[in-house]
């Protein structure tokens, strides 16, 4: 599959409706995904968050228009979807470091957000790149009862809390609600309940018995679908998980013929082989289509 191709599309889209509202719905439609897997590749590949994209080219292009044009810095601010100027100068100025009134007049230059061609990055990472393949394996249904936590795509937000959501469930106490279990020292990490809007649902758990009982408050039930799955390992320090999903998004997947699959992509943490954090034995699962 092309994910390069796809993505291009999508910041095809982008570029004709720079100036007009934007979901990520419709976007990640432009290039035949889901909207939350469009947000997760799309930020691996480029660097950047859809939001963020779409805020710097409308920054860099009204950077232009100040410099090109007479047109308002009204105008151009309200044609660069901020409701005021006083907005559009903090955020002129925060990305510039410059106000647009200044700008304008100096005889200066800024650095522009150019539009991306991710064709010719995918040629220059075919002659860099040595894809690594990773283990496929069948996986029957898996039961998790665990406790469910918010987080957000956007500007990688995720990366930055999930940590803090084991160590809460750890410190708390949590596990220690869960009965039944299957494999006691496996902690489960599983990302689900995407939203369009880059939030999703981070549940931290562990494998149990089939289950049909009550859960204690914040604790959620769910079933891992049985399927295909590329199973990566992260062992290392911290910021290894990190590090392996960049890798699994941003290159082995764009890279490989394999197709992600709808729902849950989760991780499974040896707690009793792992010392944080300089010792984690980490194994991620990403759910294929045959």
């Amino acid at each position: 599959m092309d994910y390069y191709k796809r993505i291009q599309q999508a910041i095809s889209f982008i570029e004709e409706h720079l100036h007009e509202e934007m979901n990520i719905a419709e976007i990640a439609s432009a290039a035949c995904f889901s909207p939350f897997h469009f947000q997760r590749l799309f930020q691996a590949i480029t660097g950047f968050s859809v939001h963020e994209y779409i805020r710097k080219r409308r920054l860099s292009v009204a950077a232009d228009l100040l410099k090109q044009t007479n047109t308002s810095v009204l105008d151009i601010a309200l044609t660069s979807h901020y409701n005021s100027q006083e907005a559009f100068t903090r955020a002129f100025e925060q990305l510039f470091g410059i106000t647009p009134g200044k700008y304008r007049k100096a005889d200066t230059s800024v650095r522009l957000q150019p539009k991306i061609d991710l064709l010719d990055y995918q040629k220059a990472m075919k002659k860099e790149i040595n894809v690594q393949k990773p283990v496929t394996k069948h996986l029957d249904p898996i039961e998790i009862i665990g406790y469910e936590y918010k987080t957000n795509l956007n500007y990688e937000r995720y990366f930055e809390e999930i940590p803090g959501f084991y160590r809460e469930f750890g410190e708390q106490g949590r596990y220690m609600h869960i009965q039944n279990k299957r494999a006691p020292h496996m902690a489960y990490g599983i990302s689900c309940n995407f939203q369009d809007d880059g939030t999703f649902s981070f549940i931290v758990g562990e494998e149990v018995e089939p289950f049909d009982g009550g859960l204690p408050d914040g604790f959620v039930h769910l079933v891992i679908p049985a399927g295909t799955y590329a199973v990566f390992q992260a062992y290392g320090g911290d910021g290894i998980v990190q590090d392996t999903r960049k890798y699994i998004y941003g290159t082995w997947l764009p890279n490989s013929n394999f197709e992600r699959n709808e729902g849950p992509d989760f991780e499974v943490t040896d707690v009793v082989g792992s010392v944080y954090p300089h010792d984690l034995k980490i194994t991620i699962y990403i759910p294929l289509k045959r």
